[in-house]
């Protein structure tokens, strides 16, 4: 349990997750709910507040998600947004209006001006994000009305005797100009301290594993990248030589991977067991092309691996880097599709007896690179961009051989060189280059060459849940391009993916 909290219910809206995001970026803990959770799932001493999300629903509907009545007597500070206050009107006995068509975008309110918890010390009006059908056409009794538009009666109303406040606008979105200070004077009505931060979450991690762990062993696999090196150092922190670290070369790292992240490691106390698995991995992937069916493959066999390397170490938990945005995605919580499953969410075999330990799985990467730092993780490390755990697989469309891996970690690996030496490395949240299952006819001095083509991949984000591409100067990819047409036996032709996300996924596969 953490010293404070927020529980922030889903009903399926886009932007639950931001919701989360502007809590924690103000010292406050969120964590998100499924729309159906009750009372006494999320009742607990640490609980300060619960906010009910929008949704695509219309509370008028039969079926719709409903709210275990018992959630507002807990005795915390409720805060509805959009479909949240809907619900809560209902509920409570206002009078909603269901309309035809859907308001979004930006929209003015205008403030009651008389005695308000959500709008104190904020200007009487406000730009706001609209994205809702109905609206509450009258506040129930107890609520008097803190806000409206030309067109929306009731933008915003509170309860302060019951401690309940409502919202049809978007406070956590951007485009809302005093969202950030609103939900921070939600927060003060808490009576939340404010101060989540790296920090303080270690020294809860660190209570909570030594708890979990006591006597226990943990074997964890130890990849290099930020996630599974954090986790690393922080199970360590907590219970030193009970963690036993492993490293499994599946032949799909990056180029010279087992050697850097030895470099990385050695001024640590860790117990690493480094395995050299390659032809077992490789092996087992020959021929196969679909990316699920890939994914399963190295899931499985990465589950082996780890199954008889536990057994020497007789480990009675595993450790995982897993993330907040690994559960969402792979969970589907609050309506999000499975979008492609993730190695490190599930998928464990009954009989391998093992217990999981994820001192990540409630934080955002942003938040893992600040405990990293704070644990004394180098800056060169902490700063490296996400790997997936099948590694270049997912960066390797069609059959994989030893021969298209090798291709591809030298490509990659020049293509991260030159964004580090001109400065975009730092400016990027994700870069890589993939080896599409296509070969086109070259020139190299006088010769017909037919390789491989090489794509290169570039993204921007805050979270990861969306991206758009980075806009290298066109003078860093002629080089780039260059280099790996030279220096790279196996490729002629190199291009730049230009595909935000959505519509497409970061990784290819």
């Amino acid at each position: 349990m953490h010293h404070e909290r927020i529980a922030i219910i889903d009903y399926g809206s886009q932007y639950t997750r931001l919701i989360t995001r502007r809590l924690r970026e103000l010292g406050a803990f969120g964590l998100v709910y499924h729309g159906g959770i009750t009372a006494a799932e999320i009742v607990g001493a640490d609980l300060r507040g619960v906010i009910l999300s929008g949704g695509p629903n219309s509370v008028l509907e039969p079926g719709a998600p409903d709210l275990d009545p018992a959630i507002l007597s807990l005795g915390v500070p409720i805060l509805g947004i959009c479909y949240g206050q809907q619900l809560l009107a209902r509920n409570l006995g206002g009078r909603l209006h269901r309309s035809t068509s859907r308001e979004y975008g930006k929209a003015k309110i205008e403030t009651s001006g008389g005695i308000s918890v959500l709008f104190e010390g904020l200007p009487h009006l406000q730009t706001v994000w609209m994205s809702h059908g109905d609206h509450v056409e009258e506040a129930p009794p107890g609520f008097i009305v803190t806000a409206k538009t030309p067109t929306v009666p009731v933008a915003a109303m509170e309860d302060a005797a019951r401690g309940i406040y409502a919202l049809q606008f978007h406070p956590e979105v951007t485009h809302s100009s005093q969202g950030t200070p609103l939900l921070l004077n939600y927060l003060k009505r808490c009576g939340m301290l404010l101060d989540w931060n790296a920090g303080n979450f270690i020294d809860e991690q660190v209570k909570a594993m030594r708890a979990q762990v006591g006597s226990g062993t943990v074997v964890l696999g130890l990849s290099g990248g930020v996630d599974s090196s954090v986790a690393a150092l922080l199970l360590h922190k907590a219970i030193g030589q009970q963690l036993t670290c492993v490293f499994v070369d599946h032949g799909l790292m990056r180029k010279d991977e087992m050697k850097q992240v030895q470099a990385y490691f050695a001024p640590f106390e860790l117990n690493v067991i480094w395995v050299d698995a390659s032809d077992e991995f490789l092996g087992a992937l020959a021929g196969v092309t679909d990316p699920e069916q890939k994914r399963k493959i190295i899931g499985g066999k990465f589950i082996e691996v780890f199954e008889r390397e536990a057994g020497k170490v007789k480990a009675d938990f595993l450790g995982q880097g897993t993330t907040y945005p690994d559960v969402i995605e792979s969970s589907g919580i609050g309506g999000a599709i499975l979008v492609k499953s993730h190695h490190n969410v599930g998928g464990l075999p009954e009989r391998m007896k093992l217990q999981l330990v994820e001192p990540l799985r409630e934080l955002f990467k942003d938040e893992v690179r600040a405990t990293g730092l704070v644990l004394g993780l180098p800056e060169e490390m902490n700063q490296r961009h996400p790997f997936p755990g099948p590694g270049l697989a997912v960066r390797l469309p069609g059959a994989i051989t030893r021969e298209r891996a090798t291709i591809l970690q030298n490509a990659d690996a020049i293509f991260l060189q030159e964004l580090r030496e001109s400065g975009w490395y730092a400016r990027t949240s994700q870069a890589f280059a993939v080896l599409l299952p296509v070969q086109t006819v070259g020139i190299m001095g006088d010769e017909r060459t037919f390789e491989w083509m090489c794509a290169l991949r570039a993204v921007t984000s805050e979270d990861f849940m969306t991206a758009d591409w980075a806009r290298l100067p066109h003078e860093l990819l002629d080089r780039i391009a260059q280099r790996i047409v030279r220096e790279v036996r196996g490729i002629n032709r190199v291009v730049f993916d230009i595909t935000s996300k959505p519509p497409a996924t970061i990784e290819y596969e």
